[in-house]
């Protein structure tokens, strides 16, 4: 519930590494540029090597988002505590991937509350903003973006 999101709490949300095989499944799909689909374009781009799509690694953070949110679902419900309703997404902003993914990087995602407000337009609803982040297993930041989700509070019909 939006009363329990403490502001600067930074939740881990999980890990995954990026084959070449799925990087080169993922573009052949959805952005088929020769560094995402090739290892030898990739290795004769400024890249120097087959690299991930931006959308492939931002796709991965939503993908861990929902595995810890289920996660944390899981566990409230194991402690007969009430099961967390998020609302709808407010959008995000400023994306950018200031460092490619290549074949065989392990990107780890965060996520942290950095502000929240009750809505005045709709009682019983907040809104909290985030710095959602991947970091590559050299601790290199790979991919970041503020994001902004609408949340119940406590009593609110959703």
């Amino acid at each position: 519930m939006y009363e329990d999101i403490v502001i600067g709490q930074r939740d881990e949300l999980g890990a995954h590494t990026f084959t070449a095989e799925a990087i080169i499944a993922f573009a052949a799909k959805y952005d088929p540029q020769p560094f995402h689909i090739s290892e030898e374009a990739g290795r004769n781009s400024h890249f120097g090597a087959l690299v991930a799509a931006g959308w492939h690694t931002g796709g991965m953070w939503m993908r861990m988002r929902v595995e810890h949110a289920r996660r944390v679902a899981a566990a409230r419900a194991a402690k007969g505590l009430p099961v967390q309703q998020g609302g709808p997404s407010g959008g995000f902003k400023n994306m950018r991937w200031p460092k490619p993914v290549k074949a065989g990087d392990t990107v780890t995602y965060f996520s942290e509350c950095t502000s929240k407000r009750p809505l005045a337009s709709r009682p019983g609803w907040g809104i909290v903003f985030s710095l959602n982040t991947g970091v590559n297993q050299h601790g290199e930041l790979v991919m970041s973006f503020d994001g902004s989700g609408f949340m119940p509070m406590a009593g609110a019909s959703t």
